[in-house]
């Protein structure tokens, strides 16, 4: 006979090994099999034994993934008060630079987000390696990473250069272009220093060593804020360089950066030992095509708000205003999830480089749960204080009433963002990644803005029928791309069904 015995660990020749939920191994005890006959419910229907054990794996999944998540998660948040920073010292110094540091910066953020997500193939490659046990791997991952940021960065500068003699073509007043084109230039060439940090911040997180990354990029704020403070204004004996000066700050604070997070991802502190670089044919392509797909989503979001922020163009000035005060207040809370998503990336590519595979569903579920909770937080946050949130910003009543009402709507979306947001870090964690790219292309282009034209426009809603139609866009990208993961789940669980087998006594 044989009688099964739940255990949550497994010894192999790797050493002791947890597993999702416990297993079942099989004891014999006499003539007869009879394991997975108990404590197993009926076809189809979960136990309530099985729904606690999930429970209970995804809160102490959760644990470990917030511990990799809170640094990156303040990392974004770092990087947009940067933005804030710089937006604040500009604008003391006349209307004309902060429009043209404004019209510069939304030029360059389209390829500034599809590097990101280009990029983004780093931390599934290495985090994949790491899981395995192949340091080596994963720093030869690191230096194609570096290969293909730098080719990016030099491809984007120069299109950014070439990109000036059409300035005029823009609609812009003429008295901005010429104010914003060698900070065009200057942010622009920026930003090969920028993808180059963020590959080798993609790697040391794959290795769950976000930490000192983190410290750095916020060294890297405060040298920035100090310099401009120098360069813009003309203290401590410097000319005053006004928005130039801004340009400048950003382009030494970033190359300073890039210089200190690879120099320690290279470094015997990122690793346990020193490992050979093994170069990998055909790598640095292998990169390129896992991460174009997901450069391409995001620049269906990033195109598809742009757009959004046309149409509020369009209705005049205070919904413009409003549009841009309720964004940045979602832009704020949708870091966490952000983050959340790059964390459940990595730890799923680190289960699936392991061997524990079967962690992967507490681990997507304990994010989702965690995400649902926070964004509801700040759903009412911003339901019950978008007057006074509002007011923080502007003074005009029409606007504050105005962004008042497109925070409800706001708040509503963010539960419905962050889900899709971490479904879509968590495919990508499997390198899955053609599927959401066509998914965001369809959510953004095809539901969203169709919509927001219908409500605003046709139908005479105004504003706020293009949030609503931005609302819907990503209500459909959260159903479209959690029922992929569910999907992919469900391959991964029979996959590591029929991977255990039962373990006689010898």
């Amino acid at each position: 006979m044989w009688i099964c015995e739940r255990v949550h660990t497994i010894q192999s020749s790797r050493g002791s090994r947890p597993l999702l939920g416990g297993y079942f191994h099989a004891t014999r005890l006499g003539g007869s099999r009879i394991a997975h006959l108990f404590l197993r419910p009926p076809s189809g229907v979960p136990s309530f034994t099985s729904f606690m054990s999930l429970l209970t794996h995804s809160l102490s999944e959760n644990r470990r993934t917030l511990a990799l998540a809170m640094p990156i998660i303040a990392g974004h948040v770092s990087q947009m008060l940067m933005g804030w920073a710089d937006t604040i010292m500009v604008g003391r110094i006349g209307i004309v630079p902060l429009a043209a540091s404004a019209f510069a910066n939304t030029i360059l953020a389209v390829p500034l987000v599809f590097g990101f997500g280009l990029l983004s193939s780093v931390s599934v490659r290495a985090s994949i390696a790491h899981g395995s046990g192949d340091n080596g791997g994963a720093r030869s991952v690191l230096r194609s990473g570096l290969e293909l940021a730098m080719l990016a960065g030099l491809l984007i500068g120069t299109l950014i250069s070439l990109s000036v003699p059409i300035l005029p073509q823009l609609g812009q007043k003429p008295e901005v272009n010429a104010a914003c084109v060698n900070y065009l230039l200057l942010c622009g060439w920026s930003i090969l220093p920028v993808l180059i940090t963020t590959a080798s911040k993609n790697f040391a997180e794959a290795l769950s060593k976000p930490w000192i990354p983190f410290w750095m990029l916020i060294g890297a704020v405060l040298l920035n804020v100090f310099l401009n403070w120098i360069l813009i204004y003309g203290n401590l004996g410097a000319p005053a360089m006004g928005l130039d000066g801004a340009g400048v700050a950003t382009l030494i604070a970033r190359i300073l950066s890039a210089i200190a997070i690879t120099a320690y991802a290279f470094s015997g502190r990122a690793f346990a030992a020193k490992e050979t670089i093994i170069r990998k044919s055909g790598q640095m392509a292998s990169l390129f095509k896992l991460g174009l797909p997901v450069g391409t989503m995001h620049l269906s979001e990033v195109g598809g708000f742009a757009m959004g922020s046309l149409m509020m163009g369009w209705l005049g000035v205070n919904a413009l205003a409003a549009h841009q005060i309720a964004l940045t207040c979602a832009a704020t809370a949708f870091m966490f999830p952000l983050g959340l998503a790059q964390a459940v990336s990595v730890r799923v590519g680190q289960a699936r480089g392991s061997g524990f595979i079967s962690q992967c569903k507490a681990i997507i579920w304990g994010a989702q749960g965690l995400t649902v909770v926070t964004m509801a937080i700040f759903t009412c946050f911003f339901i019950l204080a978008g007057v006074p949130l509002a007011a923080v910003f502007v003074e005009d009543s029409a606007v504050v009433a105005l962004t008042a009402s497109l925070l409800v709507i706001a708040g509503i979306f963010q539960i419905v963002d962050g889900i899709q947001v971490v479904s879509s870090g968590a495919l990508r964690g499997f390198e899955d990644v053609k599927a959401p790219m066509l998914i965001g292309g369809f959510s953004y282009w095809v539901v969203a803005l169709p919509i927001s034209y219908l409500l605003a426009f046709t139908l005479g809603v105004g504003p706020l029928g293009v949030w609503i139609g931005l609302s819907v866009g990503l209500g459909v990208a959260a159903v479209a791309l959690t029922s992929r993961l569910v999907h992919r789940l469900k391959i991964v669980q029979a996959s590591s069904k029929q991977s255990h087998r039962l373990l006689p006594e010898n």
